[in-house]
């Protein structure tokens, strides 16, 4: 394998990040095409799409696939629940040359389990392409993926830290990867993963195209992007125009954090109606509420980043298949993961910044369904409450007795 290169891009790649007409607009120009069959899709991958059950591209689609397998640097930013996964998954099918069994085009994730969710869905809609995706993750068998790419796959959906240590090996293989994708690039550029991401793009050829989306785009992150990407199409969603339709949102007030687990036990029935998750900001408060209810004799799963690869995935096996049906978990859920039947989101504990909101509420109605957000709240949670409800331009009501049949 080639050194790690430390040029980018040739002349003009390093630009003026104080550059003061950074403004974040969709570019001008960007095409909106109301069918998957107007965007010169291969015929193999239409028939996998349909079957997969997609009729007709989402907003965000309808907008970024043409620029995407056009070869264009792209920012997507869309809201939760709009079918980014599947739009990268549609893309990259359609890029890779499946008779090239090298890695063309590599997919990077915060979580493991997101890493997953991409891996599957891109195999389902490429069924007919004999596309062959391999999702490099923490917590697997590094066996198993050197066996994989060493047998030769044509795409990589991974967590950046395997990633890195796949291609430190040399048994990733860099030197054919046309495409990188950064999924939830906030998360991804913010500090946890930055320099992981450095380190895997210095591996990368020259002529990289970069994608990146996410649900929210900071603007220090869309900042930073001019280092690495090259006159990237813009396709944005004011912030304003990011609450989510069709979810419901509404506070309990609390007066003290004990009484947020009575208020939990009461809502039991009204989550089992359907299937729930309850975001907590820790780890600990997880095992915490987790044991509680199940001392209290109710039913519950709980995962976080903490627990065995193998036991997180099968919780979440049991949970997508309706086996559980609340989970309680930290925010390692809060980003695309994508369960059909949830339609009740509730956040026992406030999350720790803004951005979050929306990735956990997004969880439930998903792609246009509707859902429920239910946000406990003490006093010195109203300010945050009100915060949030700025920030999204939305409104978020005392709930309702009759709940369950908002559900």
């Amino acid at each position: 394998m080639a050194a790690p290169t430390t040029s980018r891009r040739g002349p003009g790649a390093a630009r003026n990040m104080d550059d003061d007409n950074l403004t974040f607009e969709t570019s001008p120009g960007v095409e909106v095409v109301s069918t998957f069959d107007q965007m010169g899709i291969k015929d193999d991958l239409l028939r996998g799409i349909y079957g997969y059950g997609f009729e007709k591209p989402s907003a965000i689609q309808q907008r970024a696939v043409l620029p995407i397998i056009n070869g264009r640097d792209v920012i997507a930013q869309a809201q939760s629940g709009t079918g980014k996964t599947s739009m990268i998954s549609l893309t990259v099918c359609q890029i890779v040359d499946t008779a090239v069994r090298e890695v063309q085009a590599l997919i990077l994730s915060p979580t493991r389990e997101l890493a997953s969710q991409t891996e599957r869905v891109m195999l389902a809609i490429g069924d007919y392409l004999n596309i062959q995706v391999h999702a490099c993750i923490g917590g697997k068998s590094i066996g198993e993926d050197i066996r994989r790419l060493e047998h030769g796959v044509h795409v990589v959906s991974g967590t950046p830290g395997r990633v890195c240590d796949m291609i430190k090996r040399r048994t990733l293989r860099t030197r054919a990867i046309k495409l990188l994708v950064l999924d939830e690039a906030d998360e991804m550029l913010s500090r946890g993963f930055k320099d992981q991401i450095y380190d895997v793009y210095r591996y990368l050829p020259p002529e990289l195209q970069v994608v990146l989306i996410s649900a929210t785009l900071p603007h220090e992150i869309l900042e930073m992007t001019s280092k690495f990407m090259t006159e990237p199409v813009r396709i944005l969603v004011k912030r304003d125009e990011l609450t989510l339709e069709g979810i419901k949102q509404f506070f309990v007030a609390v007066e003290k954090e004990e009484w947020k687990f009575d208020t939990l036990c009461d809502l039991y029935d009204t989550l089992t109606i359907t299937q729930a998750v309850i975001f907590c900001n820790t780890k600990r408060k997880v095992d915490w509420l987790t044991e509680r209810m199940r001392t209290n004799n109710f039913t519950v799963s709980a995962m976080h980043g903490d627990m065995p690869q193998q036991e997180r995935d099968a919780i979440m096996t049991e949970f997508r298949s309706g086996e559980t049906r609340v989970l309680i978990t930290t925010d390692v859920w809060a980003r695309g993961l994508d369960v059909q039947q949830v339609s009740l989101v509730i956040n026992y504990d406030l999350p720790n910044n803004r951005e979050l909101y929306i990735h956990r509420i997004g969880r439930s109605g998903r792609f246009g369904r509707k859902g429920v957000a239910i946000n406990f709240v003490r006093k010195d949670d109203i300010r945050i409450l009100r915060d949030i409800e700025q920030y999204y331009s939305t409104q978020i009501d005392e709930m309702p007795m009759n709940v369950a049949d908002l559900i």
